[in-house]
């Protein structure tokens, strides 16, 4: 078997030595592109099952990416019958709540994924590295724990990740309707950024208000944290493994979180996104 060698590694490890070097054209690029993929293979009704940064390899971030360990996908529906199916493998901050309380995998689970995913592409940060990924973090999830997502990060963004690790599954958007949307925030902005267009685009302004609030916020605290100086707890794990928690709690979302992503949503429902994504 001969495969392409992934000269920039897998993804968690692109993010702690390249993250201060990673600006938005690529960030919105390799999001969009990560969401088409994942739509293509649950077009052919296949989930993933183990989707985390350490499972998105590329020869070079700034092209291309592909997701790879597919030792745990399946088909949907398949095996309906197997004793095995409440086993959960993976990564524990990224495995959805209703996943880890013993519902069966679904594509909703996989865009859960996606949404913790992009909030690291995002801010650089994994998601909980100060605590240990134990049972308790898994109760604390499905019950809505969720990473903090900085408050000087786009709007549309952060409704987009909210969207993707809602505890309401079917509130959650398809790989088909985050491409969409993705493809639209990156076009505008890559042709805000290279040619002068768009400065008008609601993705372009926010990004450039985005970089300003960052940019104010590092003149004035020298001690502020950086993606590449945090500290991850001894039992913060980032590789799969055999993950058996029983009686957690039924999924929910934490206090006011489904009426601030409903008042994010009214504030951007004027917008919409472009059907077309055969540019890819």
């Amino acid at each position: 078997m001969v495969l392409e060698y992934a000269s920039d590694g897998n993804l968690r490890e692109y993010l702690i030595n390249n993250f201060n070097n990673i600006n938005w054209e690529q960030k919105l690029d390799n999001l969009q592109k990560l969401s088409y993929n994942l739509m293509n293979i649950h077009k052919l009704d296949i989930v993933h099952q183990d989707f985390h940064p350490g499972n998105i390899l590329s020869s070079n971030f700034k092209n291309s990416l592909g997701i790879s360990d597919f030792g745990l996908n399946k088909l949907i529906g398949a095996n309906p019958n197997n004793p095995e199916k409440k086993n959960i493998v993976g990564v524990l901050p990224y495995i959805a709540p209703e996943v880890l309380s013993g519902e069966e995998y679904t594509k909703a689970a996989d865009v859960y994924s996606f949404g913790i995913i992009a909030y690291e592409m995002i801010t650089g940060f994994p998601p909980y590295p100060d605590i240990p990924h134990d049972e308790d973090l898994a109760i604390k999830i499905c019950n809505g724990l969720r990473p903090k997502i900085p408050f000087h990060t786009p709007k549309l963004i952060t409704r987009m990740i909210m969207r993707c690790w809602d505890a309401r599954t079917k509130h959650r958007p398809t790989f088909e309707e985050l491409a969409d949307e993705l493809y639209k925030y990156y076009v505008d902005y890559y042709y805000y950024l290279n040619e002068g267009k768009n400065q008008d685009s609601e993705i372009v302004i926010q990004i450039k208000k985005a970089e300003e609030l960052s940019a104010n916020q590092e003149s004035t605290n020298t001690t502020t944290t950086t993606p590449l100086n945090y500290q991850t707890h001894p039992q913060a794990i980032y590789t799969s493994r055999l993950l058996n928690y029983s009686k957690l709690p039924k999924p929910k979302n934490e206090e006011n979180f489904e009426r601030g992503l409903e008042e994010l949503t009214k504030s951007f429902s004027h917008i919409t996104t472009n059907d077309d994504i055969d540019e890819f």
